[in-house]
């Protein structure tokens, strides 16, 4: 298991929740969620391979990022909390919420998918970036389908800032999580989540599209939908607004 490197918001004595970022992202992509720490003990965090976290030797696989979560929760004594995930932090939850089912009391899941073929595309995606050192290659490719193209061109400065997060990425460990990507099958464990389920998609997501999360609501017990429109992949940046009302209502 892995230190994760996380910063913790809100009041003491509040429910807490966990809060796991997109592949090539770090706890700064849940900044304009800080305003839920008003009610909610916020507790972001890096992956292994990102950020302030450290990079362990590959291979990774799902299981790995999710134990360090575990982790992260005893080191903080949180016997139980609800989980926030966004793409491979989505993964993570599903992945939590099946294996420590006493650990997670509610779950959220944005923009993300149970599994996500073909295994060559991501094993190409490690290679660009292992051969190069570094994300760059591959990052205007990536940002580009995490914002709308109406967003990006209104706000220039968060494209940039995204993009600039994720050139900044440790390019072994973003390959690592590359490999754990290509590994990943949790459809089989879906039906064993029994933590309530907020399942929130992006209506012109590329990435993760709307049917991966029908597939995820079709699976999980009592599952709820949400589709937002107009966002992308990482529609808690595009749209905190309606992200941060449907996280509320869920969690309180």
């Amino acid at each position: 298991m892995t230190a994760l490197h996380h910063e913790v918001s809100g009041p003491e004595g509040a429910p807490a929740l966990l809060m796991g970022g997109s592949l090539g992202t770090t706890l700064r992509m849940w900044d304009a969620q800080l305003p839920l720490a008003e009610r909610l003990r916020l507790v972001r965090f890096d992956h292994r391979g990102h950020g302030g976290s450290p990079s362990p030797p590959a291979p990774y696989d799902l299981g790995d990022l999710g134990r360090d979560v575990l982790e992260l929760m005893d080191r903080l004594e949180l016997e139980r909390a609800s989980y926030c995930g966004l793409s491979i932090g989505g993964m993570v939850g599903m992945w939590l919420a099946a294996h420590a089912p006493d650990r997670v009391e509610r779950l959220v899941l944005i923009c993300t998918s149970a599994h996500m073929p073909p295994a060559s595309a991501w094993h190409e995606r490690a290679w660009s970036v292992l051969s190069a050192g570094s994300t760059e290659p591959i990052a205007d490719a990536v940002v580009g389908r995490w914002l709308t193209p109406a967003f990006a061109a209104e706000h220039p400065e968060v494209r940039d800032g995204l993009r600039a997060m994720l050139a900044a990425a440790d390019a072994p460990g973003y390959a690592a999580c590359c490999g754990a990507l290509a590994r990943m099958d949790l459809r089989a464990d879906l039906p064993k989540i029994s933590a309530p389920t907020l399942v929130i998609s992006g209506a012109d997501d590329e990435s993760t599209p709307v049917p991966m999360q029908e597939q995820i609501v079709a699976a999980i017990p009592g599952a709820r939908h949400e589709i937002v429109r107009p966002a992308a992949h990482v529609a808690a940046i595009e749209r905190p607004d309606i992200i941060n009302q449907l996280i509320e209502e869920h969690l309180l």
